[in-house]
């Protein structure tokens, strides 16, 4: 890879984003899939088909550069999708399970917004007025991306997932006081049986 000139780096960029966003687009629907709230499962259908779209004005834009897509493998998103592969193989409970597919999804978000307003930048610095118009119109869609993932977790998701631990203590009280029963029982119990066997022995 040779970066001699800011072209050469705005071009790196954008094949290092083809591969991210294309690598995206498999995992969305396994995290869709995983997903139990329905609102959180609706949230990555639809970035499914905003992706999709996101990818063909990549391709729009290579073709003004007369240069091919691939050629490019992005490190930092397979590393990323590697950490919400854990979580879809995670068990657990269903809300705490989607506050993880959240804070997976949300820092892909923010790795592509980054990624996006860099090469905007660099397209609008190059002359390329018309792909940073559509570089801006995907960096706008991340950033949407980003705060319907935030509402979604802070008035549902995560308010569910902290009820969770709260379930957990009411089951292990219950355990608790069913443990204290059955003593209380034994102790009842247990004088009875000796009377009877007492009794038995002075007949006898």
């Amino acid at each position: 890879m040779s970066m001699n000139s800011l072209h050469d780096l705005y071009v790196d960029e954008l094949k290092d984003l083809y591969s991210a966003e294309n690598q995206l687009l498999k995992a969305l629907p396994r995290m869709a899939k995983k997903a139990a709230a329905e609102e959180l499962k609706a949230a990555f259908s639809e970035h499914v088909e905003v992706t999709r779209k996101q990818v063909e004005r990549l391709d729009t834009i290579f073709a003004g550069l007369d240069v091919a897509p691939k050629g490019k493998k992005c490190k930092a998103m397979e590393g990323l999708i590697e950490e919400g592969k854990e979580v879809i193989e995670a068990e657990g409970h269903p809300a705490v399970i989607d506050a993880a597919l959240i804070a997976s999804a949300q820092r892909v978000e923010h790795y592509e917004m980054a990624g996006y307003g860099c090469v905007r930048t660099f397209a609008a610095l190059l002359g390329y007025d018309e792909a940073a118009g559509l570089l801006q119109q995907t960096l706008d869609e991340e950033t949407k991306a980003d705060k319907s993932l935030t509402k979604l977790a802070e008035t549902i998701i995560n308010i569910e997932a902290e009820g969770a631990d709260g379930d957990e203590d009411e089951e292990e009280v219950d355990d608790e006081e069913t443990e204290d029963e059955t003593e209380v029982d034994d102790e009842k119990t247990a004088p009875k049986k000796a009377k009877g066997t007492m009794k038995k022995t002075v007949k006898s």
